[in-house]
């Protein structure tokens, strides 16, 4: 299935269009006053040193000549930083990238040499009155500064199949289930677990059938999560100690799917021998059902798309890479 439109990769670029339109101006005008003070280290700080005032987001401001050295101080919030004056910075990644003929780049983002923080440097062109290239006026800034330009990322929820460990994936024809002790116990687990979500405010949930324990999340305390052992899943008076909460009525999974979900996990347990579900997860309100199988290939889909597959489809198409993404 191909991803709809509001794709992680297209709310990247709106967000970066947007602070291009937002820096395009500013850096266009202070390239235009450095072009009168080129020559002249002192008055290119001053010229930076006032830019910099006028755009509170930016970390440093400097001026490079045409072979990316530095011809001005670097210019930052504290005062000028002497030592940079001269510095290469032609292997810099923001330097390697082409900048596009209006004069303008905004950087790919990057991790920075000294602070080793996710990073953004806009470059832009410095050119004389005859138009004769001159050099680049530089601008770093540390992504948790940036203005927020769009609204909150939306994850998809589109069927999305991910490869796991090629070392797994190239002896999962050489082993075989071993039955854990939630297997043997698996109708009394999937009870407990229903009565969570259901009717105790547990979101999300991730069931790891290999190693016998759950990881649950809860809509009143979601920041933390809780660790479940075989002895907690298998004894109902667990439900006692997390408050009776109603079914909250933004949940994207209705509750009465909650039961058929697990069930189905149960059942891709215990399909095969050889290819078979290690861990499984559901979110209820993104409505997610996330699958890992023995050869470490995961699975992503929307719960209702999960419940259509059914058994015989994962059974069935496991040897082709239906499951486990060979």
């Amino acid at each position: 299935m191909q991803p709809p439109i509001n794709s992680l990769q297209e709310s990247i670029a709106r967000q970066r269009a947007a602070l291009k339109d937002m820096l395009r101006e500013p850096l266009a005008h202070t390239a235009s006053e450095c072009s009168k003070a080129w020559n002249d280290r002192t008055e290119l700080d001053n010229v930076l040193t006032k830019a910099l005032a006028s755009l509170p987001m930016c970390k440093y401001m400097y001026a490079l000549n045409t072979d990316a050295v530095q011809v001005s101080d670097n210019i930052s919030r504290e005062g000028l930083i002497e030592k940079d004056f001269g510095r290469d910075r032609s292997d810099r990644p923001y330097m390697n990238e082409r900048v596009p003929s209006e004069g303008f780049l905004l950087s790919q983002a990057y991790i920075s040499l000294r602070a080793r923080r996710p990073s953004l440097t806009a470059i832009q062109i410095v050119r004389d009155e005859s138009g004769r290239v001159l050099g680049f006026v530089g601008a770093d800034f540390d992504l948790r500064n940036l203005p927020l330009t769009g609204k909150l990322y939306e994850e998809p929820t589109y069927w999305r199949q991910i490869k796991g460990d090629p070392a797994i994936r190239g002896t999962v024809f050489h082993q075989t289930r071993s039955s854990s002790m939630m297997d043997n116990s698996i109708d009394t687990v999937l009870g407990v677990m229903e009565e969570l979500m259901v009717d105790h405010g547990v979101f999300h949930a991730i069931l790891h059938f290999s190693s016998s324990r759950a990881v649950i999340w809860l809509f009143d305390d979601p920041y933390r999560y809780r660790l479940l052992d075989i002895d907690a899943l298998t004894d109902p008076d667990t439900c006692l100690i997390y408050p009776h909460q109603p079914y909250p009525e933004n949940a994207v999974v209705p509750k009465n799917k909650i039961r058929p979900i697990l069930d189905s996990l149960r059942d891709l347990r215990f399909m095969d021998e050889m290819f078979y579900l290690r861990s499984g997860t559901l979110n209820i309100f993104n409505g997610v059902v996330g699958l890992t199988f023995s050869c470490d290939g995961s699975h992503y889909l929307p719960w209702d798309e999960f419940l259509s597959k059914g058994h015989d489809f994962w059974a069935s198409g496991s040897a082709e890479g239906h499951a486990c993404t060979l």
